[in-house]
């Protein structure tokens, strides 16, 4: 029996996603945090390491990282120790904190870029009115990975959010602080954004005395 011409041509079309790793990013672990910030600071990267803290710092997502203007960040002279943003997928505020390392850096930047409170603290080289694009956010984290000899097939934007929140979770198992940290509405959301799973969970509970 002969195969129909349509079904020989669909089965000889390369899968989509042949050879690349698919399914949510993982977080970035310590050790790995620690050696962008080497590798950024032996380059005097500042703004790339000013990005990279605010990013760890913040679990924002890129669209909402990347729009953050001076004024959310500084009161004053120095940078503020929390901040809000409002969530462009969820319209909803989220709070972070900004800690010593993030602040540092944030403020060196800020010191060689300039500008008012209503400028963009990553401005977009092309539009210097605009900010810094998702898509060149996304490049950047791809040279970060990959310069510390990471896949960068791995990692991605959504590592840097996911990875304070997943280190939070790990310390403190508070699925509902963490909740709040990502903006999330539902916790079921943050179940499986941490990818919690039944060895996690049994973990946790071995773990607690009553």
């Amino acid at each position: 029996m002969e195969t129909p011409e349509n079904e020989t041509t669909k089965s000889q079309r390369p899968v989509w996603n042949a050879g690349r790793t698919v399914g949510a990013k993982g977080a970035l672990k310590p050790r790995q945090i620690c050696q962008i910030r080497f590798y950024l600071n032996e380059r005097g990267l500042l703004r790339d390491r000013a990005l990279f803290d605010l990013a760890i710092d913040s679990k924002l997502r890129g669209c909402d990282l990347v729009r953050m203007k001076i004024g959310d960040i500084v009161d004053g002279r120095p940078t503020r120790t929390r901040a809000i943003m409002m969530q462009q997928k969820t319209t909803r505020p989220v709070q972070f904190e900004i800690l010593p390392d993030a602040r540092a850096s944030l403020l060196a930047w800020l010191e060689r870029r300039g500008g008012s409170v209503d400028d963009y603290v990553f401005p977009s080289r092309v539009d210097r009115t605009g900010h810094l694009s998702t898509r060149q956010y996304a490049r950047l984290v791809d040279e970060w990975v990959s310069g510390i000899g990471s896949m960068r097939s791995e990692y991605g934007t959504h590592s840097l959010r996911r990875t304070k929140a997943s280190i939070i979770y790990r310390a403190t198992g508070n699925l509902r602080a963490v909740q709040i940290l990502l903006g999330h509405s539902k916790i079921e959301n943050t179940v499986r954004y941490l990818r919690i799973d039944v060895e996690d969970a049994l973990a946790l509970a071995e773990n607690t005395e009553i």
